[in-house]
């Protein structure tokens, strides 16, 4: 997997894949190491589910309103 790909800060530029809106999580699945981004809220109402198929996840919430 590459690790520059995990460890690169999210940006203005990065969207939800749900909504469209500022991503501040991704996860890169297990299986696949396909990413996914969502905004704190989607990645809370999706964190139960996907957390045990996530080879890593990456959470910059603490930046919301920063």
């Amino acid at each position: 997997m590459n690790a520059t790909l995990e460890s690169r800060e999210l940006n203005a530029t990065d969207r939800c894949d749900a909504c469209g809106a500022q991503a501040y999580v991704r996860v890169i699945l297990e299986s696949t190491g396909g990413e996914l981004l969502f905004c704190a809220h989607h990645a809370r109402k999706n964190e139960e589910k996907l957390r045990p198929l996530a080879a890593t996840w990456q959470d910059e919430t603490e930046r919301i309103g920063s």
